[in-house]
């Protein structure tokens, strides 16, 4: 859903050095994604402007704090992000 190069993009990264890392971050994303928003790959493709800005919020997030990452606060952000479109709630 994210590629590598959009990922790296929104990230400001222009260097290969962090690729692999990049990479594990953004299946981590998309699970947590998938997770938080209740959702299948189905969905996420139904849903796609919504869980791709969620999944690079996420990216973000987890690239920047990758020493020391607050999951709680990022589920929280998520959750508000994929509320409407989370399984079960509307």
């Amino acid at each position: 859903m994210v590629t590598l190069n959009e990922a790296k993009n929104y990230l400001r990264v222009d260097y290969e050095e962090d690729d692999a890392l990049i990479r594990q971050l953004l299946q981590t994303a998309k699970n947590l994604v998938k997770d938080v928003g209740r959702m299948d790959e189905k969905k996420l493709v139904e849903n796609e402007d919504t869980t791709r800005t969620a999944m690079l919020f996420c990216l973000g997030y987890l690239y920047e704090n990758r020493s020391n990452p607050d999951y709680h606060a990022l589920t929280m952000s998520l959750r508000s992000i994929l509320f409407a479109q989370r399984e079960g709630v509307i």
